[in-house]
């Protein structure tokens, strides 16, 4: 389960420094919410960034997870209408796939820009993880079947968005930047159909990728070469996501340095 990260605050009536970097006011998750007619009440804070906040509630019966995109405004710029269009598309990822093993259930909307799924019990994926022979099979058949559904999932470079349940089995968290696109209307377009299969191609390299850095004895031959071969499209990613990933932790460092409260979930990522 992940670490409980929450602003270190000295009064916790008041907002914590730097309170633009949370993704709601007050750099904290609210207490207690009702979805689905059920009230759920919190349990520890999992990340808040400056897009969202992710935190475990218990409800009447079981446990669940709640994602609230932003709300928080930007030196006086609001920004919930960004954080509304966020939860609204990745809960159209999450419908979906919701019949798919491997996805959590969707258990409904939170307000204007959150909404709740149900918790998987499990962890993310360590870097040296022992994970049964199966379990790249099964990981393997659950992206198949979201690119069959016209889905690619984006963030498979990221090992904390697999789980391995208690269960040994995978299970794909947050499609915040995940890409829904059935050849409907403009989506039938030759230029979106490319891009969707470059995004797909990019799912399975990394999916490869943590194969062969964690079970290398399953690779196969044919696997081997794909993940030895970097497209350029893998290499435009890296071109462009590296420097702002340092350009980002070099920030948090410096905030963090200066005398003010942590970031919630700036380690998370």
């Amino acid at each position: 389960m992940p670490a409980v990260l929450r602003p270190r605050t000295a009064d916790p009536s008041r907002p914590p420094p730097h309170h633009w970097l949370y993704a709601l006011p007050g750099g904290r998750l609210p207490a207690a919410v009702v979805c689905a007619h059920h009230r759920y009440e919190l349990v520890e804070t999992f990340k808040h960034d400056f897009f969202a906040a992710t935190g475990l509630y218990r409800g009447p019966t079981d446990l669940a997870v709640l994602k609230v995109n932003r709300t928080n405004e930007f030196f006086g710029m609001p920004l919930v209408g960004i954080g509304r269009w966020l939860a609204q598309r990745e809960i159209r990822l999450y419908r979906a796939a919701q019949d798919l093993p491997g996805v959590p259930r969707l258990i409904g909307p939170v307000g204007q820009t959150g909404f709740m799924h149900a918790f998987v019990p499990g962890h993310a994926l360590g870097r040296r993880e022992q994970v049964s022979d199966t379990f790249f099979d099964e990981l393997q058949t659950l992206i198949a079947a979201l690119h069959a559904r016209h889905i690619a999932y984006v963030d498979f470079n990221k090992r904390e968005n697999i789980l391995v349940g208690d269960d040994g089995r995978p299970y794909l968290i947050d499609f915040q930047i995940s890409l829904l696109l059935p050849p409907i209307g403009w989506r039938r377009w030759r230029p979106i159909r490319w891009l969707l299969a470059r995004f797909q191609q990019g799912d399975d390299y990394h999916c490869l990728k943590h194969k062969r850095r964690l079970r290398r004895d399953l690779l196969t031959d044919a696997e081997a070469r794909r993940v030895s071969r970097l497209s350029p499209w893998i290499r435009l990613h890296r071109w462009i996501a590296r420097p702002l990933t340092y350009l980002r932790r070099g920030l948090l460092r410096r905030v963090q340095g200066d005398g003010g409260s942590s970031v919630a979930g700036a380690s998370a990522k």
